[in-house]
């Protein structure tokens, strides 16, 4: 079902803000260390706490402006919610490190389980946005899929391996800009199987 309009800009700073947000929130606050409760906690974790009712808030008003809101953005903010929620409560950072991990796997496995079954569930997610014909849903879903997984692999390699510093600037980048240069490399599949027009199926 598609939304209601919504001005393109407000529309991208509510889906990227929370994450320029908790960017700019590590910066400021990487080398702090705060006591509350009694307990001390690094900046990485009170970014992450505040990161989450932002990307909370962030989630409702597109909700609440397009009165639709993506089942992909509703499984990332679970995830986001309870992994950020679990790096809070036992003040460990590795929890929300491990968050694109979980969330580009079940992503992927998703899409796995819907190719078994010979369909597209990618197309069920984002038909509005790409008309395309069943055969180049199929092919832009087995892409997606074993990019999914290797997104998860490389995060678990960076976060286990690098600084947090590095970490970040991947979650922050990395992730983006390997997501948009996948979509730029599938030009021919939305050439090749794009729907046709309505005005040329009158034609």
């Amino acid at each position: 079902m598609a939304g209601k309009p919504i001005n393109p800009t407000l529309k991208l700073v509510l889906e990227y803000g929370p994450l320029v947000a908790f960017f700019a929130g590590y910066l400021l606050l990487r080398d702090e260390v705060f006591l509350l409760g009694g307990s001390e906690y690094d900046g990485f974790i009170v970014v992450t706490a505040g990161f989450i009712p932002i990307m909370i808030a962030s989630t409702l008003a597109l909700w609440r402006l397009t009165g639709h809101i993506s089942k992909m953005q509703v499984g990332t903010l679970v995830i986001v919610v309870l992994f950020g929620g679990l790096s809070v409560w036992f003040n460990d950072e590795r929890f929300f490190k491990m968050k694109p991990t979980i969330l580009y796997v079940l992503l992927g496995a998703a899409l796995a389980i819907g190719l078994m079954r010979g369909q597209s569930y990618l197309k069920v997610m984002i038909d509005e946005l790409m008309p395309l014909q069943d055969a180049g849903w199929m092919i832009l879903t087995r892409r997606l899929c074993y990019f999914f997984f290797a997104l998860a692999v490389t995060n678990e390699l960076i976060w286990r391996t690098q600084s947090t510093d590095t970490w970040v600037y991947f979650k922050t980048f990395g992730l983006s800009l390997a997501m948009f240069a996948f979509f730029m490399t599938q030009a021919r599949v939305f050439q090749a199987y794009a729907l046709p027009d309505a005005d040329e199926d009158e034609g």
